[in-house]
């Protein structure tokens, strides 16, 4: 959405950007780190990176096992074959502050796949995401095919199609040759193929958000519980069926005509419409959210946060000691959230629960969700709500100052007591103006 100011085109069509500045993207991914990932880093085909062909109509993946080493993955490309790298984010620092920026704004997480595809090449069959996409193009130039979903049934799918055949789709909406600096939009259920010109190879990097983040999403967390609260709240829930309903209702009956069946679906729709009151709108959310933060990549810490977070505690080792291990927390010492979506507090039954993203991966899922249970909720909503603003621990809402102290202490640094010892372990990041 930030680069359309309106609702025109998301979810709904393409958009090119043409910049006529190659340099637009430089930094962000090149050829020579992708080269420098494949020497310094356990690459794994079909984990990390994908060779793939599609010559006359037909789509091939040609994954050896193991690690994906410099000679085979470039002899590879001399063949012809595309180079997908899953997951740059992992390895590349750049392209994951790109995401973690994004996913803050999508509200949703944000993936990134690299394409590296040698001229006069296609490396991929037309097909339809399950994602909104945008292609940046890094380096070379590519050929790019868009097309309309083909039926109504496949606008914003909830998975991506099948590769198709070129007969299968139409005519293109839109026929396009991306140059480096070029962006392309296209929403999910948009099929697309994209080859190389004879006179130049290819790179892009497509970012990707929005799977599976719509209303139905969100109402398949909600439905389950409102039955549940429905018939523990009104009693019209918790009456009886008819004593004959499997007489009119069901597949056998799907045909008849029986006022019986009418006054049943009624009955059914009238309960549906009390059903809306039932529904914990804001637990559903809550549990959209800590799917979310699961999802998210840690936060990327610029070198003033590094300093003025527990990265930046002056404990060290020195003269066969452990030195300056102390931090001072005092009612005048300003404080203030890492970034806004760095935690989240989510209720679940009678306990609420901080989220937080800062012990993340940057491999999706390598962690459990990270969670502790939340005494000073008041406290944590202050500082969640006063977020970009620093605050002093004084003005948290705790009733002693010693409970305030203990709560900004907390975000700072997690205490595990080991022998009667103290080893201090990163909990969420809180920056510290001193």
């Amino acid at each position: 959405p930030f680069i359309f100011g309106t609702q025109e085109n998301w979810e709904k069509k393409p958009i090119l950007i043409q910049r006529q500045n190659p340099d637009y993207y430089k930094g962000l991914f090149s050829t020579a780190e992708f080269d420098r990932i494949l020497r310094n880093n356990d690459v794994q085909y079909g984990v990390n990176l994908d060779v793939t062909s599609y010559t006359n109509g037909k789509r091939e993946t040609h994954n050896p096992p193991g690690r994906a080493l410099p000679y085979t993955v470039w002899d590879f490309y001399e063949s012809g074959c595309s180079l997908r790298m899953l997951n740059p984010q992992a390895f590349s620092s750049t392209v994951w502050q790109v995401l973690s920026i994004l996913q803050e704004k999508f509200g949703s997480m944000a993936g990134a796949n690299v394409y590296l595809t040698p001229a006069r090449t296609q490396g991929f069959a037309p097909h339809y995401d399950d994602i909104e996409a945008f292609i940046l193009q890094l380096e070379g130039k590519k050929h790019w095919r868009v097309y309309n979903p083909r039926s109504e049934d496949e606008v914003l799918p909830l998975v991506s199609s099948p590769n198709f055949s070129q007969d299968e789709i139409g005519q293109p909406i839109m026929d396009v040759v991306l140059e480096a600096g070029d962006l392309l939009y296209f929403p999910r259920g948009f099929i697309h193929q994209g080859d190389c010109l004879p006179d130049a190879h290819s790179m892009h990097i497509t970012v990707s958000s929005y799977q599976r983040n719509s209303w139905g999403d969100l109402l398949l967390k909600l439905m389950p519980a409102a039955p549940e609260i429905a018939m523990e709240e009104d009693v019209e829930f918790r009456k009886g069926l008819p004593l004959d309903y499997l007489q009119f209702i069901g597949v056998q009956n799907s045909e008849k005509e029986d006022p019986r069946r009418d006054r049943f679906i009624a009955h059914i729709e009238g309960l549906l419409k009390k059903l809306v009151k039932y529904a914990p709108v804001d637990a559903s959310v809550d549990q959209k959210a800590r799917d979310f933060l699961h999802d998210c990549l840690p936060p990327v810490l610029s070198a003033e946060e590094k300093a003025s977070s527990v990265y930046g505690a002056p404990a060290r080792w020195g003269d066969g000691e452990a030195l300056d291990v102390t931090v001072q927390l005092k009612g005048q010492t300003q404080i203030r959230l890492l970034g806004a979506g760095a935690a989240r507090l989510c209720g679940d039954g009678d306990t609420v629960s901080l989220f937080y993203t800062s012990e993340n991966s940057r491999v999706y899922h390598k962690e459990e969700p990270k969670s502790i249970e939340m005494k000073h909720i008041d406290a944590m909503e202050f500082l969640i709500h006063s977020y970009p603003k620093f605050v002093s621990v004084a003005s948290l809402p705790c009733e002693t100052m010693e409970a305030k102290v203990l709560h900004a202490f907390g975000l700072y640094l997690r205490t595990l007591a080991i022998n009667d010892l103290f080893k201090l372990l990163l909990y969420i990041n809180v920056c510290i103006l001193w």
